[in-house]
């Protein structure tokens, strides 16, 4: 029996949390910016809400930062996650085996990452994953293009496919929701850093336990 989005394509996936287990090298990051600004530390579980969205939204969002506080707390954070943090990092168990299936099948593979794309193409490549992907698409380091939706947008646009049988698979509800708004399909997974409650109530359209959960749903 064919998988629900068996036709789908292309299919876009987000990067931290998805793809990667980049939780440490974020949470690093972030100590290293608090710490250097002299703000208070913030313990495991307040740090675990800045892997996925945006910086500029997380630093406002979970420290109160105004926007010169958070221009600073960015570039900090850049200063370490450039030398080290991007490397603190490793592959989920079963993503490249899912990653080449796909590719087998003919699928266009896509990455649509709120990470500023230089950090994602670099990480991509230090974990030999570029090859599957047509495109790499992430926020830019002068903080344009940070909303989901916008990037979606711009991986379709470098694609010149259309909206109509795209599918993003993403591990938080700001991955569903940029979906939503764009008009394409959302499948949750379950191994990164969202819950199930998080996910179907950003509006995901299906939800995968798994890697070869996933392959399951995205192919015959």
């Amino acid at each position: 029996m064919p998988g629900r989005f068996a036709d789908a394509d292309p299919i876009l996936f987000d990067l931290d949390g998805t793809l990667t287990e980049s939780g440490p090298g974020i949470m690093s990051s972030v100590r290293y910016a608090l710490a250097t600004m002299g703000e208070p530390a913030l313990d495991d579980e307040q740090l675990r809400r800045f892997i996925g969205p945006p910086l500029l939204d997380s630093f406002r969002d979970f420290c109160g930062f105004d926007p010169a506080e958070v221009a600073v707390a960015i570039a900090a954070y850049r200063e370490y996650y450039a030398t080290d943090g991007q490397y603190e990092n490793s592959v989920y168990d079963g993503i490249p085996e899912l990653l080449g299936s796909l590719r087998e099948a003919g699928r266009t593979l896509a990455v649509a990452t709120s990470k500023a794309e230089v950090f994602a193409a670099s990480i991509l490549d230090h974990f030999a994953l570029t090859e599957h992907f047509t495109t790499i698409v992430g926020s830019e380091l002068d903080g344009r293009r940070t909303a989901k939706s916008e990037i979606i947008t711009e991986a379709l646009a470098r694609l010149d496919r259309p909206t109509a049988g795209t599918v993003m698979i993403g591990d938080r509800s700001h991955d569903i929701r940029g979906a939503v708004e764009v008009g394409v399909g959302s499948i949750g997974v379950l191994w990164g850093y969202g819950d199930d409650a998080e996910l179907s109530s950003a509006g995901a359209d299906a939800l995968a336990a798994t890697p070869p959960d996933l392959l399951g749903l995205l192919t015959c």
